[in-house]
């Protein structure tokens, strides 16, 4: 009831895309385009707050340097939580003659799948006007996401070092003048850094990993595709996305003390992308949690295993297809090195935002503003450090508005045209997956269950095998507790922080994600069945159902309802 009468106290109507004073930001009100949260969705879980999404859009300005003729969004804060614009990439797609089944193949990974049928919303992009933009700085871009990546590795390992130098000179600053000197000097140009490379690493295993799957399951199938595409670490030399499980392992032998592994992973986390909150290595009671997480698990063994399917995948692939094993063996190494330099580069921008925490922390101190520095903007804490606090006066409504948007459940992964967060939340029959603003009924028909024939969960193929078990559905990692041995996690979305609880789950079925995504990835890693990218798998399973997880078809069956 307390929950309704907040969302009923302000209309959309009210609303504009962004008011500064109240902190409200609705992209969705800005034009009929069709939004995804569906990868990003997985690294920004949380309800963003003004600093959060400044950053943000930091980072989109600097991997994407040229503005689009319109002036339409790369992406959108809708209700406070993040999108990315399918439209604007569709529009683009359709300059270059591209038709929706080349867009729907280029762009699933990334985007998650959009419904047969569903019509994607353009915008007018003038042909020869567009192609006159950004024909030109194409050159300039690739030769210098190539240049990055040459310089990857060497970047990654003396990153730490260098996010540590920064956060002591955060620590050492006594006045405003020294903390925005910091942040001029030293944070931002390495926040600006760090966003280039990590454009240049994810383009490199996009661009490897996206043909070679696609070739992949013509030559060999799913289930094999899959296999084969796992494996993507070497010895010591492991996925940065399994390096906070790898160590938990370590650490529960012996093999490694609880002060290296905070300092090499304490950064990482569930909600390691929003400064406002804590970062894990903060909470003396962090690795406690995490060894509690890993009982009853062998992570080496899940490890072992995968690798002897593998292995076995292989050796079907060079007794078929002996003239390509050579080159196919050249080129899943190739994916591989550009899937663990694509992790890395993540962790190590997951670490300078840990820098950006620490700096707003410390101006809360000097301002006297505390927490409330993270309801401003870079700009405007950097305004408010230089002696200009007229916006400070905004902080409290903000905060408001942010505690409402906080309240409700997650948005639909797909969202085209004006959407209220409000409304929807509180019709009963709203859906999960997909909002349409056009459609006669747009939050209605979701909630038919039933057993067997047309009546299954689909997503993504994420990682290959047929599993039975009961569900056990979880809304964040620290209810990790209640996961028992051989369930099959259900959740909205996963990221580095619910990895500790993979090992004991049978599956993951996940409401967002795609085959790039950490579900998928992990998942293949360990050899756990996993779909992901449903859309509504939170809002049609409950716990204690039992389910049928087919990860190589991308179909959950519910076998018999709590």
């Amino acid at each position: 009831m307390m929950i309704t009468s907040l969302l009923q106290s302000r209309p959309i109507t009210t609303l504009r895309a962004h008011d500064a004073r109240t902190g409200e930001w609705n992209d969705s009100l800005a034009g009929d385009y069709l939004w995804t949260s569906s990868n990003f969705g997985e690294a920004v879980p949380d309800m963003m707050t003004p600093l959060t999404w400044s950053l943000l859009q930091i980072y989109i300005a600097t991997v994407l340097p040229f503005p689009i003729p319109g002036g339409h969004p790369y992406m959108g804060n809708v209700g406070g939580r993040f999108y990315l614009n399918v439209s604007l990439a569709a529009s683009f797609f359709a300059v270059l003659g591209m038709n929706r089944q080349r867009l729907n193949y280029e762009l699933e990974e990334f985007f998650g799948r959009i419904p047969e049928g569903f019509e994607i919303p353009t915008v007018p992009l003038p042909r020869w006007r567009m192609l006159r933009t950004v024909l030109p700085l194409v050159p300039r871009l690739l030769k210098r996401a190539a240049d990055n990546r040459r310089r990857l590795p060497e970047f990654v390992d003396a990153f730490p070092a260098r996010c540590e130098a920064v956060r002591g000179r955060v620590r050492a600053a006594q006045t405003r003048a020294d903390l925005l000197n910091v942040w001029r000097e030293g944070l931002g140009p390495l926040y600006g850094e760090a966003c280039r490379m990590l454009a240049a690493g994810t383009s490199g295993h996009e661009n490897a990993y996206r043909p070679l799957r696609h070739e992949l399951r013509r030559l060999v199938g799913e289930e094999d595709a899959n296999a084969l595409l796992s494996g993507l670490s070497e010895g010591a030399n492991y996925l940065a996305s399994l390096g906070p499980l790898i160590g938990l392992s370590k650490v529960a032998r012996g093999e490694m003390s609880r002060e290296a592994y905070a300092q090499q992973f304490g950064h990482r986390g569930p909600h390691e992308i929003e400064v406002s909150l804590p970062r894990p290595a903060e909470d003396p009671a962090w690795i406690d949690r995490q060894l509690a997480n890993l009982r009853d698990a062998d992570v080496d063994a899940l490890l072992a295993r995968q690798q002897a399917q593998r292995a076995a995948a292989w050796e079907r692939f060079t007794r078929r297809y002996p003239r390509r094993a050579k080159s196919m063996q050249k080129r899943l190494a190739q994916t591989a090195a550009a899937a663990r330099g694509r992790a890395a580069i993540r962790s190590e921008v997951v670490r300078v935002i840990w820098a950006w925490r620490a700096l707003a922390q410390r101006a809360g101190q000097l301002t006297g503003l505390g927490d409330g520095v993270f309801f401003l903007s870079v700009n405007e804490l950097a305004d408010v450090l230089a002696g200009k606090e007229a916006v400070t006066e905004f902080i409290p409504a903000r905060r408001e508005t942010h505690a409402r948007y906080s309240a409700l459940p997650p948005y639909p992964a797909l969202i085209r045209g004006r959407f209220d967060p409000s409304q929807w939340a509180a019709d009963p029959n709203r859906r999960s997956d997909l909002f349409d603003a056009n459609s006669p009924s747009p939050v209605a028909s979701q909630q038919k269950r039933g057993l067997g024939g047309e009546d299954l969960i689909r997503g993504f193929p994420g990682a290959a095998g047929v599993v039975e078990g009961v569900v056990r559905r979880l809304d964040s990692p620290d209810e990790g507790d209640c996961l028992q041995p051989g369930e099959v996690l259900v959740t909205t979305t996963t990221n580095v922080g619910w990895t500790p609880l993979f090992p004991r789950a049978a599956a993951i079925v996940t409401d967002v994600g795609a085959p790039l995504s950490h579900a998928a990835i992990v998942a293949r890693e360990l050899g756990i069945p996993a779909v992901v990218g449903c859309g509504n798998a939170t809002m049609r399973l409950r716990t204690g159902d039992r389910v049928r997880v087919n990860g190589g078809q991308g179909i959950v069956e519910v076998l018999k309802e709590a």
